[in-house]
Formats: C-alpha cells, sequence, structure tokens
C-alpha cells in the first residue's frame, strides 16, 4: 500500500503535468491566431541586375507602402534576382509559389514571363514592370487587356525622341548600332520600331544579336567598326555588361546612347528616358489594388508611361570631344559632370 505522502506526490505532479498541458495549448492555440493574421507573402522576382530596374524593385516597394502595404508589419517580401538567366527564372517563380505568396512581381520581360506561365496554373495574380511590349511578350492582348490574371506597367522607349536627340547631338551621323540579346522579345520590338522610324532622322540601323554575356566583348567590336554611334535598348543581358561595352566604345571614340538614367550615370553620353523609380511606384500601387480585392489583375490594362526627358553627361562629351547642344542641356532632367564608376 502506498502512503499518503506519496499519493499526495502523485497528485502534485499529475496537476502540475496539466498544467503544463494546458500552457502548451495556449501557446499553440495563440500560435493558430498569430498565422492566422500572417503577413501577405509578395515575391519579387528580378531578371538582372542594373540600376534601372533596382529602381523599378525599390519604387514597387514604394508604391506598396504609400498604399498602406508595408514590408515587416503586413506584408513579407521575398526577392530574388536570376542574373539573366531564364532557368533561374523559372526556379524563383517555383520557389515563390512554394512559399504561398499571394502576388509576385515580375521586374523585367523574361520574368515576367516566367512569373505568369508558372503562376497561371495557380491562378496567382503576376503584376509586371519594365516590360516594353507585353503584347509582344503574349502578358497582354492586341486590344491591351491581360492575357490571364496578368497586369502592370511598361517601359516602351520614346524611340522617335531618342532618334531626334541623336541627329541634335551628332548632325553627320549616319549609321546607329544596336546590340541586343535575341531570346529577349523586348529587344526585338524595340529594333523593329527602331528600323520603320530611322529613315525619317537619316539613319541607318545596324544590329548585332548575342546569345549571352560571354558573346558580348566580340559582338560589341565589330558592331564598332561598322557604326557612328550606339544606341542601348532596354535589353536586360545587354544592361547587365554595359560597362564592358562602354570601355570598348571610349577606345574606339564611339558615342553610346543609352535609354535611361541610370545608364547616362556610368557613361552613355545621353539619353531620352523614362524615371524607372516612379515607374515602379506605378506598379506598387497596382499591385496594391489587387491585393486589397478592389480589382483583379486580369481587370486592369497595363499601363504606359508616357512622360520622358533628356538626361546628359557632359563628362563622356568632353572626352569624346563632342557638344551637347544647349537646347538639350537646357531642357534636362539632369546632366551630370562625371562618370560613376
Amino acid at each position: 500500500m502506498k502512503s499518503c505522502s506519496q499519493k499526495g506526490l502523485r497528485k502534485r505532479s499529475l496537476a502540475l503535468l496539466g498544467a503544463v498541458l494546458m500552457m502548451g495549448t495556449a501557446v499553440l492555440s495563440g500560435c493558430a491566431k498569430k498565422s492566422e493574421g500572417a503577413t501577405l507573402k509578395i515575391g519579387i522576382g528580378q531578371f538582372a541586375e542594373h540600376g534601372s530596374l533596382d529602381n523599378c524593385r525599390n519604387g514597387f516597394i514604394e508604391g506598396l507602402k504609400e498604399a498602406g502595404y508595408i514590408e515587416g508589419e503586413n506584408i513579407t517580401i521575398y526577392y530574388e534576382n536570376a542574373q539573366t538567366d531564364g532557368g533561374t527564372a523559372s526556379q524563383i517563380v517555383d520557389n515563390f509559389l512554394e512559399k504561398g505568396c499571394s502576388l509576385i512581381c515580375g521586374i523585367a520581360t523574361p520574368m515576367a514571363q516566367s512569373a505568369y506561365s508558372a503562376a497561371k496554373k495557380q491562378d496567382v495574380p503576376v503584376i509586371f514592370t519594365a516590360v516594353t511590349d507585353p503584347i509582344a511578350a503574349e502578358l497582354a492582348n492586341a486590344d491591351g487587356t491581360p492575357a490571364g490574371n496578368v497586369t502592370g506597367t511598361s517601359d516602351k522607349l520614346p524611340v522617335q525622341m531618342q532618334l531626334e536627340m541623336i541627329r541634335e547631338v551628332m548632325p553627320d551621323a549616319d549609321t546607329i548600332g544596336i546590340l541586343y540579346c535575341t531570346s529577349e522579345v523586348n529587344s526585338i520590338s524595340a529594333i523593329e520600331e527602331y528600323k520603320e522610324a530611322a529613315g525619317d532622322y537619316g539613319f541607318t540601323i545596324i544590329e548585332n544579336g548575342i546569345q549571352t554575356t560571354a558573346d558580348i566583348p566580340l559582338a560589341a567590336d565589330g558592331l564598332m567598326k561598322q557604326v557612328d554611334c550606339i544606341t542601348n535598348l532596354t535589353d536586360n543581358t545587354v544592361v547587365s555588361c554595359l560597362p564592358i561595352v562602354l570601355e570598348k566604345a571610349t577606345e574606339a571614340g564611339i558615342p553610346v546612347f543609352g535609354s535611361e538614367v541610370e545608364q547616362v550615370k556610368i557613361g552613355c553620353l545621353g539619353a531620352v528616358g523614362l524615371d524607372y523609380y516612379s515607374l515602379g511606384i506605378q506598379t506598387g500601387k497596382m499591385a496594391a489594388q489587387v491585393l486589397k480585392g478592389e480589382k483583379k489583375a486580369e481587370e486592369i490594362p497595363f499601363e504606359v508611361i508616357e512622360e520622358a526627358a533628356f538626361y546628359g553627361n557632359t563628362a563622356v562629351a568632353k572626352k569624346l570631344g563632342i557638344t551637347i547642344p544647349d537646347s538639350l542641356i537646357e531642357s534636362a532632367a539632369q546632366v551630370f559632370d562625371t562618370i560613376e564608376q
């Protein structure tokens, strides 16, 4: 027979065990409630690492913030960069879907295409930005309506304004070179537009296509032997290696015109381009509409930013022995007198 002290000890032990179990239940219940109110998960996939796309990403996050979605408070953001590799872009999207992202932002055409291709199987909305031609990329229909649960903003180049600017800076130039990646539909679309408009300004377009960044040095050398200047597209593969092109162009005395401000900062002579940070903000606000349930992505036509401005670099002009006309300097959104390293 057990003593009274043993019985009491057993009772106290059972009581203690019950209290522990109750505390565990309370903790689990609290965790469940916390999970129920967990933050929304958003995946941001960026195709390449360069200034304009970085500005898009930062602007996108700011646009979400202005609409009430703040990282660390009510949203969790996952960010990954494909480093110009299409296979990696697909893996990034699959990873976002496995994490349970409620929305995916695809920055640049190849990333947006990968995002939509995978996300549509789970009906996860995709918001893109820095996509030159959403219709050619099959992200939108011919009438501009979304191809599915996908929408965003286009960074369509102001081609005619760019040609007009080049003619003003280089009145005697005849040929313009364009280096591009053959797998980027955004670049192919832009080149066609350049070819259609070039004759109106007395130019001939000579293009040279590459498949990977490894092809750039040789392709750039070949192109510079045939042209008076080079105009750069929003081609992600080429832009990611733009310093190589600029170094070779400087040695050859060939001016390179950019497609946005970040390219001018690092050595392009000038550009008529968009503000990619503002583009990102606009995209973030579109994403917020979807997150709030105000509209579905498939109900929002993609938007094109019409505003473009001249950006110039007088340090580059001096190095090349070129004078940027006063008319452009006076109307410029920004003029740089140094070359950013």
